[in-house]
């Protein structure tokens, strides 16, 4: 038997104005202890089915005692789909320059302990002592223009490719993860989003959002705000709170 979550989230996804498909996917699960979101590439053929893919594998996996073994459960799973998608494309597209792809962030919690795990440009905020934390780092040319040509932010946008993705599930033969694994404290608060949401906000406006108390209160702030501007791509959000 299931014991109650010490933890509450409340998830929403959203077309947005412009898109004609929801590419976005979301895994809303307190009594895992394990949220995702999945933005599917757009323009690329499959987008929503890599999404929805990622988010129904992940949700199948065994809740096991060990953190430290559930974590790795998600990796391996992310791998092979990783590996999946390359063999569905090659069967349904036959075309060697498309790519089934999505990016995916997760969120698993157990007891005081946490782990993010991300591949793509979704990201993980955390919201702790009325200051707003990036955890995760976007896999983006922007991000790598920053990190390796010491752009400025305002130079690395310009680019036009900025938001293309250095990795994805399914956008190339090896995947790499990135895990960053910390201890969570009471009122901790929990954001995962894809891009659509988060680039459509300041980060005055998120913490604002997650500095409410009901994690369905917090969603329909940052949606208000979000679907108030241009909103171009999917929006997707997932809010969490202990």
């Amino acid at each position: 038997m299931l014991v109650a979550s010490p933890w509450r989230s409340a998830a929403r996804t959203d077309a947005g104005k412009v898109r004609a498909r929801n590419e976005d996917a979301f895994l809303d699960c307190p009594q895992q202890g394990l949220w995702v979101v999945a933005d599917g590439m757009g323009g690329h053929q499959g987008g929503d089915i890599a999404s929805q893919l990622i988010v129904a594998s992940l949700a199948e996996l065994p809740v096991q005692d060990d953190f430290d073994e559930r974590l790795k459960g998600i990796r391996q799973c992310l791998h092979w789909l990783n590996r999946r998608l390359g063999q569905e494309l090659t069967v349904t597209a036959g075309r060697h320059d498309s790519i089934m792809g999505s990016t995916v962030v997760a969120l698993l919690v157990d007891g005081n302990r946490a782990a993010c795990i991300w591949a793509g440009d979704s990201r993980c905020y955390m919201w702790r002592g009325q200051r707003l934390y990036q955890l995760s780092k976007d896999h983006s040319l922007q991000q790598q223009l920053i990190d390796e040509q010491n752009m400025s932010l305002e130079d690395a946008r310009a680019h036009p490719s900025a938001h293309a993705l250095t990795r994805a599930v399914g956008a190339a033969d090896v995947l790499t993860l990135d895990v960053l694994e910390l201890e969570v404290y009471p009122g901790d608060t929990f954001l995962l989003c894809s891009d659509g949401l988060y680039q459509g906000l300041s980060s005055d406006a998120l913490g604002n959002a997650l500095s409410l108390t009901a994690p369905h209160v917090a969603l329909e702030r940052l949606f208000d705000g979000a679907l108030r501007g241009s909103a171009r791509d999917n929006l997707t959000a997932v809010v969490i709170r202990q």
